[in-house]
């Protein structure tokens, strides 16, 4: 096989398709197995020239003439500074029949289709809602299946890698595949990274191209030269199909002289340029064209994917048919080809275009790009598409060039932010650094650095903060210098330099010119948030105080609820519950009589009052704040708070029974913690993921202990969020039956056995852990003391829940003495107190574990009711690991054969099989009874994902539920369950 294919797709010098027989094995299987469970990605590497777009491009055909629907994308060297290009492209390859088939094309954010201005400014697109909506599409889009194909990937901007990272993390639910080609050693590492995990786990298809055999090079291209000559080609080529084809292709030309040496040993196209003799043979090429068609090329080279004869004519300031007659020759010549569809022109290889663009003389490359910027304003592209030339060519002293990628900076801002960093760097780098632009250059510099801290380049972006605090300024404490302050703070705080950011805050609290009383609130603010992450509120308490009355005192109703929310958090935190409750309710009363306008400022702020709510047990109320505050987030661009608010809503349905949704809403957070590059996020959406996992055990996810690991690893330091990381990894190893490592991490973790530095509020969690671990370490005594315990911190809370918690560490205790009756008491306590605070899934698991306890004392009708809804509450919320335990004690339960649970005062007869698996068709919920139907009428995975709109994982979750319920074994037996519960009814 050769690479011969550029963007066209057609083979140099019509060269034949050769070799790659067993790669192209590899792919038909994955065409086999779309949609059924196979590989969703598929990752080609190797270096240029080695054959990677002619083996996706015969791969293309292979997946049309399956009826797939087939979409390219290429990145490009010069373009990679242009927000989503390969994915523009490649949607922009459909043509409008496809439109027709495929209507949810038209849901498609018009961003990724290349159409129109995108809304302007850091807040006004969301680019993880963007890429969520564009998997949505891409998983809506029916048919026979999707292939996309993205090529060169190593050239692609940081928004379509951030992209393409979100589709092979979260596979579209269809039919879908997505191709990625790429060079290894030029691939960013987090793409890099994220394709080996696919690899290793089987979701990605790795496909790694070597040189082509010397047989298959000589025999099917170079069959007509003598053999010894033959293998002089290849030998120098080193087996690079367009090595191989250059070096032909020039000998057939000079047909004299030896063959040119291509320098063995050095890359071809990593960024260093081609090895010197292939660069002299291609540049040869260019010798033999006149003016006019060298200048087509060179034309060519510039525009990139906006080469048409319209656009060649402006920059060569030509005729339209003089254009088309130069067009022709270099087509002759094999340099210039047509585009797909015909609506663009494309030069041979992108290592063409590379070599043509740097022969260009650099006063006359400038002009070029000077007047394709012209010729796109003038055709109503958009200012980022300008951006790209302007780039180019723009200087100090042209001040419309540089306000236009001001603009493309700010256009970008939300949905590219990497990009837009760039484009202000280039302004920054030209702007004259005097007194008359200094005012300029501040605000800019800060918004260079708030978009790298969007982009997760923190650090950074720290650098550029301290660069604007140490210019010159206007001797007062403007309101630069405020937000400057403020993001540096966040930054510090983000990167876990939770001190760094303290001494700041109080250094420009004595700072002269002193901050005015509104930026002083604002600081003070900073204060106490740096001192909660470090948990160490009591020392900001006298300061907190001074804050809200001084909020107070100016009017300042903002500052009056972001000083509530931060001392209710920090009062739930240190155990102080009731000045908690006021605090917050003094809060939440001011905050719903305010506008989203106003509460925009607040953002930071709604995500604590719900987190201090979910401390207090009021999850409705946390639930609903939390909401508010995603909308307003995602409609201003506050990235880095999304995941905040995303963990905490998972939390809430974690505790209240909802796994599926709390997994997919913690999935939702990671990804965009990850992105961020804030390690003590990050650890805290790992740690609670690892405590949804321990309930979920959904089937191909990664262990509970693993994330857990991850989550420790993530963040260090004596904080709250490694607290947090290291209490999921001690539950996980209890989980995993390693009870010594639980009980060493929550005693490390706690300051050894007085736990004092571990929060208030959860105390009682950590003490059951240790109940527990205890009795699997064969210790008692130990375990009673314990319970004891957290019998004592949980009244000190009064709280509903964490009282229940205490109370099933006492229940456990009493069940290993041998006392049921006072087990199942105790376990029946705590599972009431868990209603009252809405704490399903300790309700749930404490039915359960009560139920047995209650068949024991005699009280089997009593037993049955409790099991019953234990097993509702969980195998309606998804709870595997409850639903297990359900199982498990159902003989205890009901004894053997299990008979159903009857309420108090009915006759105790014998129900009928037909009502008993009513009985069990009844503990569906509503989405499994549709999945269970649409699997009983044959339909296979992908179709079921397709027609629920959900993934093929989602899927064979429901059906691993299904079959866990209903106690059968395959899908075969879902089938035969349904039609012999139909027989039964027909019959009776």
């Amino acid at each position: 096989m050769v690479d011969g294919y550029g963007r066209t797709g057609e083979p140099m010098s019509n060269a034949p398709f050769v070799g790659r027989d067993e790669e192209l094995r590899r792919l038909d299987r994955v065409l086999t197995q779309l949609g059924q469970g196979g590989p969703v990605v598929v990752d080609v590497t190797g270096e240029a020239g080695i054959g990677k777009s002619r083996l996706v491009a015969e791969f293309a055909t292979r997946a049309r003439a399956r009826g797939l629907t087939v979409l390219r994308g290429w990145a490009t060297e010069y373009e990679q500074h242009s927000p989503f290009r390969p994915f523009a492209d490649a949607f922009a390859d459909l043509a409008a029949s496809a439109e027709n088939r495929l209507p949810a094309l038209a849901e498609l954010p018009p961003l990724l289709r290349g159409a129109g201005e995108t809304p302007a400014g850091p807040g006004a697109v969301d680019r993880f809602g963007l890429y969520r909506a564009t998997a949505a599409v891409l998983g809506r889009l029916g048919g026979a299946g999707i292939v996309l194909a993205l090529e060169d990937l190593h050239w692609a901007d940081p928004a379509s890698l951030e992209l393409v990272d979100h589709l092979v993390r979260h596979s579209a639910p269809a039919p879908f595949l997505l191709v990625v080609s790429r060079r290894n050693r030029q691939t960013s590492v987090a793409l890099g990274a994220t394709l080996t995990r696919g690899a290793d786990t089987g979701s990605v298809l790795r496909v790694e191209l070597g040189p082509l055999p010397e047989d298959d090079c000589v025999r099917s291209l170079a069959g007509d030269l003598p053999a010894p000559l033959a293998a002089e080609l290849y030998e120098a080529s080193d087996g690079n199909p367009l090595y191989f084809l250059t070096l032909l292709k020039a000998h057939r030309e000079t047909r004299t002289g030896p063959v040119p040496s291509l320098a063995a040993g050095t890359v071809l196209g990593e960024r260093d340029g081609p090895a010197l003799g292939l660069r002299s043979l291609l540049l040869d090429e260019l010798t033999l064209l006149n003016p006019l068609e060298r200048r087509i090329v060179e034309a060519a080279a510039v525009l990139g994917d906006h080469a048409t004869p319209a656009m060649i004519g402006s920059l060569t300031a030509s005729g339209p048919e003089d254009v088309i007659e130069g067009l022709r020759g270099l087509m002759r010549r094999d340099l210039v080809r047509p585009g797909r569809a015909g609506r663009q022109l494309t030069l041979r290889h992108p290592l063409v275009r590379a070599l043509v663009h740097e022969d260009i003389e650099p006063w006359r490359r400038d002009d070029l790009h000077r007047r394709a910027a012209a010729a796109l304003a003038a055709a109503g592209a958009s200012t980022v598409e300008q951006a790209h030339h302007v780039e180019h060519y723009v200087s100090g002293r042209d001040q419309e060039a540089l306000d236009l990628l001001v603009a493309a900076a700010w256009q970008s801002a939300g949905t590219a932010p990497a990009t837009s960093a760039h484009w202000l760097d280039v302004v920054l780098l030209l702007l004259p650094d005097d007194l008359e632009h200094l005012a300029a250059r501040r605000e800019l510099t800060l918004l260079r650095a708030r978009a790298l801290g969007m982009s997760g380049r923190l650090k950074e972006s720290r650098n550029l903060l301290h660069q604007v605090m140490d210019m010159p300024d206007s001797g007062r404490y403007d309101e630069i210098r405020s937000a400057v302050v403020t993001l540096r703070v966040r930054t510090e705080r983000k990167l876990g330099h939770h001190g760094e950011a303290e001494a700041l805050l109080r250094r420009e609290l004595r700072r002269w010119p002193r901050p005015t009383p509104s930026q002083t609130v604002r600081l003070g603010l900073e204060l106490c948030s740096c001192a909660i992450a470090a948990a160490r509120f009591p020392e900001v308490r006298d300061d907190m105080a001074g804050v809200l009355a001084m909020a107070r005192s100016l009017g300042d109703e903002i500052g009056e609820v972001a000083a509530l929310t931060l001392i209710a958090l920090g009062e739930a935190y240190e155990g102080d519950m009731a000045s908690a409750r006021d605090f917050a309710g003094s809060a939440a009363e001011l905050v719903d009589a305010m506008t989203d306008t106003a509460l925009a400022e607040l953002s930071e702020y709604l995500c604590v009052l719900g987190w201090t709510e979910v401390f207090l047990e009021r999850y409705n109320a946390a639930e609903g704040h939390l909401d508010r505050g995603l909308e307003i987030v995602r409609r201003t661009g506050q990235v880095y708070l999304m995941s905040h608010f995303l963990t905490v809503k998972a939390l809430i349905h974690l505790d209240t029974c909802r796994i599926t949704t709390a997994l997919e809403l913690a999935e939702q957070a990671e990804s965009i913690g990850r992105s961020l590059g804030c390690e003590d996020l990050l650890a805290f959406t790992l740690a609670l993921q690892a405590h949804i996992l321990l309930q979920a055990r959904p089937p191909g996810r990664p262990d509970a202990l693993s994330v857990a690991e991850e989550a420790v690893a993530a963040c260090d330091g004596d904080t709250w969020w490694a607290n947090l990381a290291a209490g999921a990894l001690a539950h996980a190893a209890l989980d995993s039956g390693d009870s010594y490592r639980a009980a060493d991490i929550v005693l490390r973790v706690g300051g050894d056995s007085d736990l004092c530095r571990l929060q208030t509020t959860v105390r009682p969690s950590y003490l059951e852990l240790l109940t527990n671990a205890a009795l699997a370490n064969g210790r008692p005594e130990e375990a009673a003391h314990w319970a004891g315990r957290a019998r004592e911190e949980a009244e000190r809370l009064n709280l509903p829940a964490q009282r229940a918690v205490a109370l099933c560490g006492l229940a456990q205790v009493a069940a290993h003495q041998g006392d049921s009756a006072e087990a199942a008491r105790l376990f029946t306590e705590a599972s009431r107190l868990s209603a009252r605070s809405g704490a399903a899934l300790r309700e749930a698991r404490c039915l359960l574990l009560a139920s047995p306890h209650k068949s024991a004392v005699g009280d089997p009708e009593g037993a049955a009711v409790m099991w019953y809804r234990g097993h509702r509450i969980a195998s309606e919320g998804g709870n595997r690991l409850l639903v297990g335990l359900a199982e498990r004690i159902r003989p205890t339960v009901f004894g053997c054969p299990p008979e159903p649970a009857k309420p108090a005062g009915e006759p105790t007869a014998q129900p009928s099989r037909a009502s008993q698996e009513a009985a069990k068709v009844g503990e569906l919920t509503p989405r499994e009874n549709e999945v269970l139907r649409l699997v009983s009428s044959g339909l296979p995975n992908a179709k079921i994902a397709q027609k629920l709109c959900v993934s093929v994982r989602t899927v064979k979750y429901h059906i691993s539920n299904i079959l866990l319920k209903l106690d059968l074994d395959n899908r075969t037996q879902i089938v035969l369950y349904v039609l012999s519960e139909t027989a039964a009814i027909v019959t009776s």
